[in-house]
């Protein structure tokens, strides 16, 4: 007899082994010669090797699945344990133009032509400059992106970062350590973050730097090597700061940086790197620019009348 252990630390448990285990019951019913013991975040197996070995490899493409759609039905079980044969693409291949299936069905996608033009960009280019107003899904497309670069294996981390300037509030007021002072300025890529995966399989990328979270100035004197990094706000970046970010590129990396011109929160002392990268880089190959407008809004129908408010133009 043979004993293997799946360890399960970095799932919620409830959606891979259903409420009441009805998942895991209906797994069981495809391997009545195994044995299933299910205590904490292990699952152990009992039984003749070639069984076992038939069940992880089935179970992995489970898990594949449930990576890639974010969550598990009972027809996945039925496909996948009950196929005598299945590989991994077919799983894959059923997202399309999807780019990342989110936590509890939720499709992540390309809503508009703008978006998707930074889709196309971004699987040509290794930088991408996305400019455009609030709520034109500058960043959530941009995290999408990582997101599905990290599932496909693409690149091994994200890293995710944001000048940390006070948007008409003081800093130094808010309570708590440095993280919990800059953590509110974050909270747009971690609300991105929690839509696209697992809660449970972000703690852990979270907590062993798969995923990285930080102040621009965090990323002074590193090398980006095969990752995907992000800078948003970066209309609020200065010359040096975004010179500097964008010198940290490794030859492996993937770079997307976001920004919204109209909303500078710099003082007036200081000049928007972005504004300078949009004329000193217009030309240089190998990366592109995307301008997202008051169409490409996909909050409120409100937001784009109230975009175009300000910017003079009428309905």
């Amino acid at each position: 007899m043979n004993e293997t252990v799946i360890q399960l630390e970095s799932y919620n448990l409830i959606d891979i082994y259903g409420v009441n285990d009805q998942y895991l019951n209906k797994i069981k019913n495809y391997f009545p010669k195994l044995k299933f013991i299910a205590r904490g975040d292990e699952l152990r197996l009992i039984g003749e090797q070639s069984e076992t070995a038939t069940f992880k490899e089935k179970f992995s493409l489970l898990l594949l699945s449930y990576d890639t759609f974010g969550r598990i039905t009972e027809a996945d079980i039925s496909q996948i344990m009950g196929s005598e044969e299945i590989e991994a693409p077919q799983i894959i291949s059923a997202a399309g133009d999807v780019l990342v299936h989110g936590r509890n069905g939720l499709i992540v996608k390309a809503r508009t032509a703008n978006q998707q033009k930074m889709v196309e960009f971004s699987e040509k280019n290794d930088l991408v400059f996305a400019i455009g107003p609030a709520g034109t899904g500058k960043t959530y497309t941009a995290v999408a992106l990582a997101v599905r670069a990290l599932k496909n294996k693409e690149i091994k981390r994200i890293i995710l970062t944001r000048p940390a300037v006070e948007a008409g509030e003081n800093l130094g007021f808010l309570p708590g350590d440095l993280k919990d002072k800059l953590d509110p300025y974050l909270q747009p890529l971690y609300d991105a973050l929690r839509d696209m995966i697992p809660t449970q399989k972000l703690l852990s990328y979270l907590e062993d730097g798969t995923i990285e979270i930080a102040p621009l100035a965090f990323m002074r004197g590193r090398t980006l090597d095969n990752v995907f990094a992000i800078l948003d706000e970066a209309q609020n970046a200065t010359e040096a700061q975004l010179k500097m970010f964008l010198t940290r590129m490794g030859r492996t990396a993937k770079f997307i940086v976001t920004g919204d011109v109209t909303q500078i929160d710099l003082p007036r002392s200081q000049s928007s790197g972005l504004l300078q990268v949009m004329s000193l880089l217009k030309d240089v190959q190998g990366l592109a620019f995307v301008y997202l407008n008051e169409t490409d809004v996909i909050r409120h129908k409100l937001v784009s009348r109230i975009l175009r408010a300000y910017s003079g133009k009428k309905d």
